[in-house]
């Protein structure tokens, strides 16, 4: 029961974060045809985009990974015959926080990219992306 219930949580807790990641679409979006021209981005627009993608691509790569490592040890742990409580709630801590670590760098890659586009061209975005993501709730 108990175990269940700690399975749940850690599932959940990896669901809320990366549900809370940055609402653009994956991979170089600027670069895509259907983006760059529904946006009116200019060349200038796209290289400075580039730049800020670079600039955050390794560590988001070792975020990423180190977050998949973690959340590995810690379903690993809970398929253990006997829990450890203790080692449990240090491995969540860990993966709690390397998620954290990944939400914030990957805001911090939003706010500079939106510092690149237009505020019509960051509202096209926007109504882009809530199109394509039917399925979650549209925030303001």
């Amino acid at each position: 029961m108990i175990k269940r219930w700690i399975l749940g949580a850690a599932l959940l807790l990896t669901l809320a974060v990366t549900a809370g990641a940055a609402p653009l679409p994956p991979g170089k979006w600027w670069r895509r045809p259907e983006f760059a021209e529904e946006l009116s981005l200019t060349n200038d627009q796209q290289t400075r985009l580039d730049m800020i993608f670079r600039l955050a691509a390794n560590e988001l790569i070792d975020l990423r990974a180190d977050a998949e490592k973690k959340s590995i040890a810690l379903r690993s742990e809970l398929d253990q015959q006997q829990l450890n409580r203790e080692n449990i709630r240090k491995l969540a801590h860990e993966l709690s926080d390397t998620q954290g670590k990944l939400f914030e760098r990957e805001l911090m890659m939003l706010i500079d990219m939106r510092g690149v586009l237009k505020d019509e061209q960051w509202g096209r975005l926007r109504a882009q992306i809530d199109h394509d993501r039917p399925h979650q709730k549209k925030r303001e």
